[in-house]
């Protein structure tokens, strides 16, 4: 049996995201909501054992609580290694979740790497970026609840937590595994979280040869790739999953606003999938209700028909901004209108599932794929295969299956839809 490994995300998409990691690499990989419950798993420990805290949007406060408890509960299953995997440009409660971890493990050192460069997240001499554009410079900079205004990953990180943050520039990656273990062991004392560069693919290969026994690693899914190639998973009872007969067309939904998933959305109406709007701005009026039902109804009618389709929240900039503005004189916050939005799209989806016995399913979007799966009452995950770097299908784990793809919003090329759509009906 190899080393089991303990993951705290603190999204759905982040934890399927790192899962299909190990997955791919043949580690039986399955991911459970927080508040964690044994209760809801088989006989069987997976190798690599995943509690999404949901907490991307929550308070400091609550944020800490999530993941010191969900670290308490991996520790106390025998859990080796631990991950706290955040988002791959640092948005979030990245110091709180980060602080909660080492203080539930009473630890004062962890790793932090956040590159990915799959998927365009490089970091050199501390300055991240994406796709080549500087974090401060990207779309990343406009995100409606946690917007980036600053590049230097040590600044960010540091200004979330008291403990001491430094660096380890790519020149010392370029040296090699043994130099890079060597700096390691050297800045042990002298900070609490030390970031690494990332510059390729190769960067990763050499940092997870020289991190693979580190106790603590914190920071995007990109490093998971090379360490669980670099450990070996062990041998275990494999536990069946029951894939749901396909009865029904395809049912996806998009609740992000970031440009690549707008641009999904525009392919997929390109190739003449049928496309509906939840308009934002009737859910913060006395129209709520109607316009979920009158969507609803549609789509029930598309899919018991056997076509695919998909349902969007506005997604066009002014409609965002109006929608805001409209919330706003109601009292409400960003984060409370990304809500608002998120669970009336997951009411949506419930409620169609319910008609329809849809059971394949794509989300886009972190906070929708929440809402989603916490609607639908799902209880767990096993993380099943990949489709693109970062974007894997997965299991429902209780009865009735369902299977899902569940996307970050920032991630997959335009044409991600339609690989997805196919994906689900393949398998």
């Amino acid at each position: 049996m190899g080393k089991l490994i303990g993951i705290v995300a603190d999204d759905i998409t982040g934890a399927n995201d790192i899962g299909i990691m190990y997955a791919k690499a043949d580690w039986q990989t399955d991911v459970y909501p927080y508040p964690f419950s044994q209760t809801k798993m088989g006989t069987f420990l997976p190798e690599v054992l995943i509690i999404d805290t949901n907490s991307r949007l929550d308070s400091y406060n609550e944020a800490y609580e999530k993941v010191f408890s969900s670290t308490i509960n991996l520790q106390l299953l025998g859990c080796e290694q631990f991950f706290n995997k955040t988002c791959s440009v640092f948005r979030g409660n990245i110091g709180a979740e980060f602080d909660a971890m080492l203080d539930a493990l009473e630890s004062e050192f962890a790793v932090v790497v956040l590159g990915f460069p799959k998927n365009g997240r490089t970091t050199i001499n501390g300055q991240h970026y994406v796709h080549g554009k500087k974090l401060a410079d990207s779309e990343f900079r406009h995100d409606p609840v946690h917007p980036m205004h600053d590049s230097n990953l040590v600044e960010i990180l540091q200004a979330q937590t008291k403990r001491k943050v430094a660096l380890v520039e790519v020149d010392i990656i370029d040296q090699g595994s043994e130099k890079l273990k060597q700096e390691i062991e050297r800045m042990r004392t002298e900070c609490n979280y030390l970031l690494i560069d990332v510059r390729d693919q190769s960067s990763l290969q050499v940092i997870a040869r020289a991190i693979k026994e580190e106790k603590i690693i914190c920071g995007a899914s990109g490093i998971a790739e090379e360490l669980a190639l670099e450990m070996n998973p062990g041998q275990k009872e494999e536990q069946s999953i029951q894939i749901p007969k396909l009865d029904t067309g395809i049912l996806c939904a998009a609740g992000s606003l970031m440009p690549q998933t707008f641009k999904q959305v525009e392919e997929m109406k390109k190739r003449g999938l049928p496309v509906l709007e939840l308009e934002s701005r009737l859910l913060f009026s006395g129209q709520k209700e109607a316009h979920k039902e009158e969507l609803i109804t549609k789509l029930v009618t598309y899919l018991t028909k056997g076509e695919d389709v998909l349902v969007h929240s506005s997604n066009n900039p002014d409609v965002v901004k109006e929608t805001k503005q409209i919330a706003a004189s109601l009292g409400f916050s960003n984060t409370a209108v990304s809500r608002v939005v998120s669970e009336s799209l997951a009411f949506v989806i419930d409620e169609t599932v319910k008609r329809t016995n849809a059971n394949r399913l794509l989300i886009a979007g972190g906070e929708t794929s929440a809402s989603v799966c916490s609607r639908l009452g799902i209880e767990g995950l096993r993380v099943w295969k990949e489709i693109e770097p970062g974007l894997p299908s997965c299991m429902s784990l209780n009865k009735p299956s369902m299977m899902l793809v569940l996307k970050s919003g920032s991630f997959g090329s335009p044409d991600f839809f339609a690989k997805a759509i196919d994906h689900l009906k393949e398998n």
